[in-house]
């Protein structure tokens, strides 16, 4: 079947993940058709299942770049933004290495997903923190400002939910005026924290 519907399986992974609507729409074929058939093949490793009614092709997940998986990674759990380490890292902030993860923050819940050994962490903030993202120029990814992305992570490091290599990062890249402005609604044990590590 996969070589008798090559252009259709082509017209699928055109893009970054498709739906069972498009599934049905591709091989004009009813919803529940479509929802057996993704089903079948994500169990033969033809399909990766991101979430419910969500896939790629496997084919394709080998060639995607970090834009590409951080992009994903908004998708799996809506609201979320990527921060944390895999910010920092993407904009050069800090050298420690994270190979195959992403790490967002969330609305609803703290939870990992391992989809063929890339891992998506996401970590629960409460609302009043949820702040201080926007969409990448010329891309869809949702992302925390470097400035914010640090004072994310030493939020939940702050409480014991989170690891970060202090000497990995580089301080000098960051606007010190931001951060002093971010952390003013943040406990007092992460104020200190931020406070002294970025002497401010």
């Amino acid at each position: 079947m996969l070589r008798r519907n090559a252009r259709l399986f082509e017209e699928l992974g055109s893009g970054l993940y498709f739906t069972v609507a498009d599934l049905a729409r591709v091989f004009d074929i009813k919803p529940e058709s479509a929802r057996v058939m993704a089903s079948r093949y994500a169990s033969a490793d033809v399909f990766l299942r991101i979430k419910k009614d969500v896939y790629v092709l496997a084919s394709n997940w080998r060639a995607y770049t970090l834009e590409q998986f951080m992009r994903l990674a908004n998708i799996i759990q809506v609201p979320s933004h990527v921060s944390l380490v895999t910010a920092l890292s993407y904009y050069g902030v800090t050298t420690q290495v994270q190979r195959n993860v992403i790490e967002c923050v969330a609305q609803k819940r703290t939870v990992i997903y391992d989809i063929k050994g890339t891992v998506f962490n996401y970590y629960k903030l409460k609302k009043q923190y949820y702040f201080g993202f926007s969409r990448l120029s010329n891309s869809d990814v949702f992302i925390s400002s470097k400035e914010k992305a640090l004072v994310d992570a030493l939020y939940l490091y702050s409480f014991g939910k989170y690891k970060i290599d202090i000497d990995a990062l580089d301080l000098a890249k960051l606007d010190s005026g931001a951060i002093r402005k971010i952390i003013r609604i943040y406990p007092n044990r992460t104020q200190k924290i931020v406070k002294s590590l970025c002497r401010i």
